[in-house]
């Protein structure tokens, strides 16, 4: 196996986190979309899934509670900063004053502002409920990639890929003891990359083409005990289906689209992709946006990021509803952890484990609301502390999914999807 690394994202805690790329099948040069793009310019759209998705929208960093979603006007300076809240459409919320476009549609928003995270950058946590440091010995798969697991087979041919990343191919999103089959589909990833026309190759050759990569394959199987392959076969084999039927291509030109809404979304296109995947049939989008280890200069960046999410949540949010798509497509967003209510003396904040927010659209939820509170100084919860995994716990029975369901893991032992299974009641439909 061959693993390509690709742009970096360095925090404060001096690691770098590279984007990768595994190509199992795929690594003799040949790429899946030159083998395939011209059959693919034939190819008819497959009809989209109707069974629920989820975007599940991550800012990498860890983002300040304190700033966004639970300001403490209240509190000595020292701790409340620089932005002022301001009311939304619900009667006794109220959030950012960045948060302009959201505060007018709070009827379609929840947040929930007493989650407890773990104290380490974790980019593993929020999307398998599992901190990094569990993760690197259990490997417990990412939500995308149980998805995957279970609705490998339920649409047409699966001509559309149930896990889209459109953050790459990066820590959190790894499939885990489910293996190689259930990682995810990325743009600039093996299956989905340079899905644009050719302009030579008649594309008669594309069978002997795939014929070739079937040889080294069988070659390679001979020497392979760990089942590797086999899940790299059932990767590929889904990625040639995708490539035929054209539906992620389409979805992925953002071209089809109208010039106004491609407007609307300028600067924050990937909100604008991940509804179109949701619209084809993807069960799981995930993406992410800005930098947010704000150890310094806190206020400066937000004023910078939080008017680009602002747009990017109310369009993608509003866009659903009037799709008629708010029911079956549940969004979280959330970041690793919270920041330190109290700013240091580089006008920034640093890590906080204690407390954090995230906000939850769609999905059949209960919407209209704020879960939970924090202390005065937004310190900790002051009730109805919950965790990373009573959430995930939550969208999973708003896709449909028993989080009590059982996976074989790499012993062969069955492991729960989720340890902690309980779910936020204020958001239960």
């Amino acid at each position: 196996m061959l693993t390509v690394w690709g742009s970096s994202r360095r925090f404060c805690d001096g690691v770098n986190r590279r984007d990768f790329i595994r190509v199992g099948a795929l690594g003799t040069g040949l790429t899946l979309a030159d083998l395939m793009r011209q059959r693919a310019l034939g190819a008819k759209r497959a009809p989209a899934s109707k069974a629920k998705a989820a975007i599940l929208i991550y800012l990498p960093g860890g983002p300040s509670h304190m700033d966004m979603y639970d300001l403490k006007p209240d509190a000595p300076k020292e701790f409340r900063g620089e932005f002022n809240p301001i009311a939304t459409s619900v009667p006794g919320i109220q959030i950012s004053e960045h948060f302009a476009l959201q505060a007018k549609m709070f009827d379609k928003l929840a947040v929930v502002r007493s989650l407890v995270s773990v104290d380490e950058h974790s980019d593993s946590l929020v999307m398998t409920g599992y901190s990094e440091q569990t993760n690197r010995i259990q490997q417990h798969p990412s939500f995308g990639s149980v998805m995957s697991k279970i609705r490998s087979g339920q649409t047409d041919g699966d001509s559309v890929p149930p896990f889209v990343s459109l953050r790459g191919m990066s820590k959190g999103t790894e499939p885990g003891f489910l293996g190689v089959a259930h990682r995810p589909f990325s743009p600039g990833g093996p299956g989905l990359a340079n899905l644009k026309p050719a302009t030579a190759n008649t594309g008669l050759n594309l069978d002997s083409r795939r014929d070739l990569l079937t040889g080294f394959d069988d070659l390679r199987r001979d020497i392979d005990a760990s089942g590797t392959l086999s899940g790299i076969d059932t990767f590929t084999s889904r990625a040639f289906d995708m490539v035929t039927s054209g539906v992620v291509r389409n979805a992925l030109s953002l071209e089809k689209e109208a010039a106004a809404v491609r407007e609307r979304y300028k600067g924050v296109e990937s909100f604008l992709t991940a509804r179109r995947l949701v619209e084809a049939g993807v069960s799981c989008v995930t993406l992410s946006i800005g930098g947010w280890d704000t150890h310094s200069n806190n206020f400066q960046t937000l004023k910078k990021q939080l008017p680009q999410v602002d747009r990017g949540i109310a369009n993608l949010i509003s866009d659903l509803h009037e799709r008629g798509l708010s029911d079956d497509v549940a969004v979280v967003m959330w970041g690793e952890f919270g920041r330190t209510p109290k700013i240091n003396s580089n006008a920034g904040r640093d890590h906080w484990s204690p407390v954090m927010s995230a906000l939850v659209a769609g999905g059949g939820m209960r919407m209209g609301q704020a879960v939970g509170s924090s202390t005065a100084r937004g310190e900790r919860p002051k009730d109805r502390p919950y965790k990373v995994s009573n959430l995930l716990a939550t969208l999973y029975n708003a896709m449909g999914v028993d989080p009590a369901t059982t996976f074989a893991n790499g012993n062969g032992r069955p492991v729960y999807i989720l340890d902690d299974r309980d779910q936020i009641p204020e958001l239960v439909g």
